[in-house]
């Protein structure tokens, strides 16, 4: 076999395939972007930067992403894309050499009591599989251990056809499965407290029930009072046996009460249908207060909480079930899957064992199965997306990430980088939307938008390297270096809040006193117990000093395209008032969701045409110009403006325009000035929080729990989603709050507010069952000195001591 010589000196030229190396956007303008242009490499990691509201998920999610799914839908027949989600395409001139992209993002899982991680990452139908092929005794399919599937059994005559003749079989039809009965797979049992029910020392006729909406005289009131089943003179207490059952569980019962035909039911049963039946963050204010203190939920005591049926529980492997496994800790359980040896499941073993040790490489190997998917963090849910990826063959694709780094500690976060770019390295598209240095430090390329937020942001200020961005004016650049210096003096307590024996979770047994009229921070890795401290042992009590604890989670803020800052934070309400007193009519003309609606768009501003499985089309309404009031409300004005024009306004020019003259309105001021004060001055009162980035949505709850009197704040992860620039003006926050007498506990990664705080509890040493301990307690000083745990060695190092 001979090998041919090369005798021509000349390179090959570049193969013309070879030559599509570039993502090129011209003229994007999604949201707030102004005509952006800009070209991203190829095979390369990039990371977008800039203020939190710059136009960085504009320009990534809502323009590149978006483009390259809706086009990748396109290739489908119109029948399939009937069944899938419609995407309209963004507004952009030119988006060239897309590849495949596939979006990890901060959505939180599912929050469905029956969605665990193991049924969110295929982890749970993998071991259902392991299970129905090993377990003993075998109780049938992996269905039959599933909590998610019922038992079934059914018998009776089919008619079944055979040419002109038809005949009447018998049949009997069953199905296994592994849900528990009782619960139905939820693992709880909910009970309501009677005592929050009524008060069985009063009659009816006292007002003995105390349910919000069943004040006596009104027709719930009456449905009972009148019922005819018992006294209503007399108290609760004294019914006898079948009277109490009447009123609190009989079934319903068609009767006429004041000449009016009614169905009459028990208390119980009525109250499960009309409150308890609503998703909890759809009721009122005040349903919701009752529900929480009146429900009881309860670990459901015939299947201990694993969700599974008895069969399902009896069935096991190596004297482990699959309630067991699921309960183990992840790592755990990947050493046990590794420890079986049976060729017929070969196969399977493998691909399971891949993906358990991909939550152990990811940092959640401190995590289980049985898990409650809505129970994980954003950073914990965007992790548990990038399992099924990482083992990934796929090249030549576009990864979109947003923040992965959200909720890490700085040790983990250097795992994170290494996953990242071995994306890359495999010969990926790798997008970034990050605000920490640490993680642009290791980009190929950097894209930096602004100069400011909302109408002020919206161009790209730096497009190059990152040694390009430091030499840079840009805020990113100017801020890049940035350390926050330890504290010379720090404020002394004024009390303590003590916490014993805390056992939620991994917490082993934990006894601290948390100081009070001061910063504290909790820290530690990811998965130590700063959460299970903080939010099981306060989040639900009152203070020491007698004030409730106020706590702003990281839970998504609800709310339809309808819905916008002035409405969220409740500012609209005096404005209305204010309106109607001005021009002397009635407050609902000034809703655009009530009587002063565009009767042409109803109030939406748009016009919605759905075009099936293409994507609908969003056209501004033509009657009002997508001004949402009638024209005649528009007529009405104060201080020289209508209703549009004060929804159109920034929250910087609205605080000036209500604090003083014809419009000032004392109410309305102080909820634009608290606005202002976690950074939001930039956001139009009407925007709709659809279009809000997930770090102005955490700020826009943060503002609106400051007006509630507490004297504990609690705070989750509060930098999640800032510029290094907004850090700062957050800590500003802090302080204010701190100096006004308030006590603020925060449960934080960033150093910048560990080297910013009063006290700092650590808990560690590490996650999971090897977390749950306080390691450190005291200063941030004292904990850079010792540097006897992982946090005092990356806040020493982040301080330069």
């Amino acid at each position: 076999m001979s090998t041919a010589t090369r005798t021509d000196p000349q390179a090959p030229a570049p193969h013309v395939a070879d030559s599509h190396g570039l993502i090129r956007v011209h003229g994007a303008r999604v949201n707030n972007l102004k005509d952006v242009s800009v070209e991203i490499p190829k095979r390369r990691l990039t990371v977008f930067t800039g203020v939190s509201g710059s136009g960085k998920s504009s320009l990534v999610f809502h323009t590149i992403a978006a483009e390259s799914q809706r086009m990748i839908n396109e290739t489908y027949s119109a029948f399939v894309q009937g069944f899938m989600p419609t995407l309209a395409r963004p507004e952009v001139d030119v988006l060239d050499g897309l590849t495949t992209a596939i979006i990890v993002d901060q959505q939180r899982l599912g929050a469905d009591p029956r969605s665990t991680v193991g049924t969110a990452t295929d982890a749970n139908a993998m071991l259902r599989i392991l299970f129905s092929r090993l377990g003993q005794p075998h109780i049938g399919p992996p269905g039959a251990y599933a909590f998610n599937v019922p038992s079934v059994r059914a018998s009776g005559a089919i008619t079944v056809e055979r040419g002109a003749a038809a005949k009447a079989v018998k049949t009997t039809f069953t199905r296994t499965g592994g849900m528990c009965p009782r619960c139905e797979g939820r693992g709880t049992v909910s009970d309501l407290d009677l005592t929050q029910l009524y008060d069985d020392a009063k009659s009816l006729a006292e007002g003995a029930i105390t349910v919000p909406g069943y004040k006596a005289g009104g027709w719930n009131y009456r449905l009972y009072s009148e019922s005819g089943f018992y006294d209503p003179a007399k108290p609760i207490r004294e019914y006898t046996e079948q009277e109490l059952h009447d009123f609190l569980h009989r079934e319903p019962t068609r009767m006429k009460i004041a000449g009016i035909n009614m169905t009459y039911e028990g208390l119980l049963p009525r109250i499960q249908k009309s409150m308890l039946a609503k998703d909890r963050e759809g009721m009122q204010p005040h349903i919701r207060e009752f529900v929480d203190r009146a429900v009881t939920f309860t670990s459901c005591p015939d299947c201990g909480g694993t969700r599974l049926s008895e069969a399902a529980r009896s069935s096991k492997i190596q004297e482990v079930g699959i309630a067991d496994a699921c309960a183990m800790q992840i790592s755990d359980l990947a050493e046990w899957v590794r420890g079986l040896a049976e060729p017929s499941v070969a196969p399977l073993l493998t691909a399971l064992r891949q993906t358990l040790d991909s939550f152990v490489e990811i940092g959640l190997g401190y995590l289980s199965l049985d898990r409650p998917a809505g129970t994980l963090s954003g950073g914990e849910a965007q992790r548990v997306k990038m399992i099924r990826h990482l083992g990934s063959s796929l090249t030549d694709t576009t990864y979109v990430f947003d923040e992965p780094t959200i909720g890490l500690h700085p040790h983990d976060i250097q795992r994170m980088h290494g996953l990242l770019l071995r994306l890359r390295d495999k010969g990926n598209t790798v997008l970034v939307v990050e605000h920490k240095p640490e993680t642009i430090a290791i980009a190929d390329h950097v894209v930096d938008l602004g100069p400011g937020a909302g109408t002020a942001g919206g161009t790209v200020c730096f497009e190059g390297t990152v040694e390009g961005l430091r030499a840079g004016g840009t805020l990113t650049g100017r801020h890049f270096d940035d350390r926050a210096a330890l504290k010379e003096t720090v404020r002394t307590p004024t009390g303590h809040l003590p916490v014993r024996g805390a056992t939620a979770h991994n917490l082993r047994d934990v006894d601290v006193d948390i100081p009070l009229g001061v910063l504290t921070v909790v820290t530690g890795v990811a998965g130590s117990g700063k959460s299970s401290l903080v939010h099981g042992s306060l989040g639900r009590r009152p203070g020491s000093a007698g004030a409730d604890v106020v706590s702003v989670d990281q839970s998504p803020i609800r709310g339809s395209r309808r819905s916008n800052p002035a409405t969220y934070t409740g500012l609209l309400d005096p404005v209305r008032k204010a309106f109607a007193k001005a021009n002397g009519v009635k407050p609902a003309l000034f809703s655009a969701n009530s009587e002063g609606a565009c009767p042409g768009c109803n109030g939406a501003g748009v016009i919605h045409t759905d075009l099936a499985m293409m994507a609908g089309t969003a056209t501004a309404c033509e009657e009002c110009e997508g001004k949402r009031f009638q024209a005649s409300v528009l007529e009405y004005r104060l201080g020289g403006r209508d209703i549009s024009e004060v929804l159109a306004m920034p929250v910087t020019e609205a605080e000036e325009f209500f604090g003083a003259g014809e419009a000032r309105i004392p109410a309305a001021h102080r909820i634009l000035a608290r606005l202002t004060d976690v950074g939001l001055g930039y956001l139009g009162l009407g925007q709709p929080l659809t279009t809000l980035s997930g770090g102005e949505r955490q700020r826009l709850k943060l503002a609106t729990h400051l007006a509630e009197k507490g004297g504990v704040y609690i705070l989750d992860e509060p930098t999640a989603g800032l510029h290094p620039a907004d850090v700062e003006q957050l800590l500003g926050l802090l302080d204010r709050l701190v100096d006004a007498g308030k006590s603020v506990i925060v449960v934080e990664h960033h150093q910048a507010v560990m080297a910013h705080a009063d006290w700092i509890i650590d808990l560690g040493p590490g996650a999971g069952h090897d977390g749950g301990r306080i390691v450190f307690e005291g200063t941030p000083a004292d904990l850079v000195a010792a540097r006897a745990t992982l946090t005092g060695e990356h806040l020493a190092a982040y301080v330069g001591a």
